[in-house]
């Protein structure tokens, strides 16, 4: 399975950062929360408002 083998491969490149993401015991979820939260508002505001409304709602919307 060619797929699997380069997926693999990627990760012996990667080795150094693989441990430390399995061994640290912190992670980037908040980070990634605020993320989403902010790409939904986004593509809920899509064409109607410029970015000075986006940035209002993203700091409401808590």
């Amino acid at each position: 399975m060619p797929s699997l083998h380069t997926f693999a491969s990627g990760l012996e490149r990667d080795l150094d950062a693989v441990t430390a993401g399995l061994s640290t015991p912190w992670n980037s979820g908040v980070v990634e929360g605020h993320v989403n939260r902010i790409k939904m508002l986004k593509r809920q505001m899509f064409g109607r408002a410029g970015f000075a409304l986006l940035r209002k709602r993203v700091l409401l919307a808590r």
